[in-house]
């Protein structure tokens, strides 16, 4: 299957680019091209935002009734659910996670977003009436917030791409994607489908570039509203440049999560949920619970288990299914990763399995040992900056209330969890932690309630009435 394309999708059809610059995707596995295809520039990104501009200001999306957009919205629902397994094939390519994972999320997660905010949308308060104090009837109104510009990630493209087209469309608004370089191929397949669904002409862009055009994006005067994921350095960056501007914003950025286990925690249940809470994507997770807090009695023994299990999993090719673990998305990911792991060793955590060096019987590809550190303590580096990797920093504590105090040391607030035989427990320790969204016992999302970040991790939220509230301006009507 050849990935390569000579168009960028602007105002809803295919365009012939503004230059003859072009992206290389590498496969991070084999490290060879496996697509080349054009990178937007200032003046691609001025031409989708005026399409953009005008398909809001004078065309039908906006002015269409909820059920119309709706309506388009379903149909786009049913083109993505016939076409998962071509789009996790896609992603596993260009930026390599793991086969296993693309089909478990990758791609299904996605479309699970699309039928979530389709529930959401019906039964929406678009307008709704209430009695005002002074005696008078108030109409209060969701209007679409504008034009929008969606600056989404490489690790989970689609997922992240979703959470902002969906709502926008659905609200009424038009949108502008900058897809990272690194990931620009699920794009493409995603805008077939949007032509097929029937999404009128102008109300979506897909323009895959880097980040001085991204920016230029961020501060284009045609755009409303910016809605961003990715680190919390470029976060404050594109929010102070909103901020200058008074332009809307909303910033889904990096996480430091804490997997605290209690004393009575079943040792077995909570390594098979670490694998996935603290691994999933090979660590290239905003969520990953990369901190694992354990009572300081139990200490050696749940890292030891900790680290046997992390050391059987398999790392190798993402396009087999057999593995778990697959390579950093680019050589300076790979580079990023080691360098923490010997800052690690440094700074005197013991290495329990792991470390610097390829993976043995991996000749190519950006692989990272999967990393686990015993005796951590929580001021290291390692313990407090985002990796964005397969480490694991196993940190002992003394009593609950030092645990939580442990995962609340942090500059982060996105995700976490607790793991104990004591639901009740579980729940009053996951109330006191400082976190967006947190699991007793598991950890997942549930579109149908709002995901983000407290403190650095972010502002605003995705998913739910929440997320969809986020692309609409309240207005009030007196009658």
């Amino acid at each position: 299957m050849t990935y390569d394309h000579d168009a960028l999708f602007i105002g809803g059809a295919w365009a012939k680019p503004a230059t003859d610059a072009t992206i290389e995707v590498i496969s991070p596995h084999s490290e060879e091209v496996v697509a080349r295809v054009p990178e937007g520039s200032v003046e691609d990104i001025d031409a989708a935002v005026a399409a953009a501009r005008t398909a809001f200001d004078e065309g039908p999306w906006p002015r269409m009734s909820p059920e119309e957009r709706i309506e388009i919205v379903q149909a786009l629902s049913g083109l993505y659910a016939g076409r998962l397994g071509e789009m996790a094939e896609v992603i596993t390519a260009e930026m390599g996670s793991t086969i296993s994972f693309s089909n478990l999320a990758q791609a299904p997660a996605p479309w699970m977003q699309i039928e979530a905010f389709l529930g959401i949308a019906r039964e929406f308060p678009w307008e709704s009436r209430r009695t005002g104090v002074l005696g008078s009837d108030v109409v209060v109104r969701h209007e679409p917030v504008g034009v929008v510009a969606a600056i989404a990630p490489w690790n989970v493209p689609q997922f992240t791409v979703l959470s902002k087209l969906i709502p926008a469309l659905l609200a009424g608004c038009t949108i502008v994607i900058k897809p990272a370089p690194e990931t620009p191929l699920d794009g493409n397949l995603l805008a077939e489908m949007l032509i097929e669904a029937g999404v009128p002409e102008g109300v979506v862009s897909i323009v895959a570039a880097g980040r001085e055009v991204g920016e230029h994006l961020v501060t284009h005067p045609g755009v409303d509203k910016v809605a961003f994921t990715g680190s919390t350095a470029a976060g404050r960056r594109i929010g102070a440049l909103c901020g200058e501007r008074l332009k809307r914003v909303s910033l889904e950025l990096g996480g430091k999560s804490a997997a605290i286990v209690l004393d009575d925690a079943d040792l077995a249940a909570t390594l098979e949920g670490l694998k996935f809470t603290a691994l999933m994507n090979s660590g290239q997770a905003c969520v990953a619970q990369t901190r694992v807090l354990v009572p300081v009695g139990r200490h050696d023994e749940i890292a030891g288990a900790l680290a046997e299990t992390v050391a059987a999993m398999k790392v190798g090719d993402p396009s087999d299914p057999a593995s778990e673990v697959g390579p950093m998305v680019a050589r300076r990911q790979q580079e990023r990763v080691e360098k923490y792991i010997a800052l690690g060793q440094e700074e005197g955590a013991r290495l329990l399995t792991g470390g610097t060096g390829r993976p043995a019987g991996l000749d190519t590809g950006w692989y990272v040992r999967p990393t686990v550190f015993a005796g951590v303590d929580n001021r290291m580096r390692i313990a407090q900056e985002e990796i964005f990797g397969p480490v694991l920093s196993v940190i002992p504590y003394g009593s609950v209330e030092e645990a939580v105090r442990i995962a609340n040391d942090s500059d982060y607030g996105l995700a976490g969890t607790v793991w104990t035989a004591d639901q009740e427990a579980g729940l009053d320790v996951a109330r006191r932690v400082r976190a967006g969204t947190y699991g007793v016992n598991t950890y997942t999302m549930d579109f149908a309630a709002p995901f983000g970040g407290f403190k650095a991790s972010g502002i605003g939220r995705e998913f739910g009435a929440e997320g969809l509230a986020q692309y609409t301006e309240l207005k009030s009507v007196y009658l």
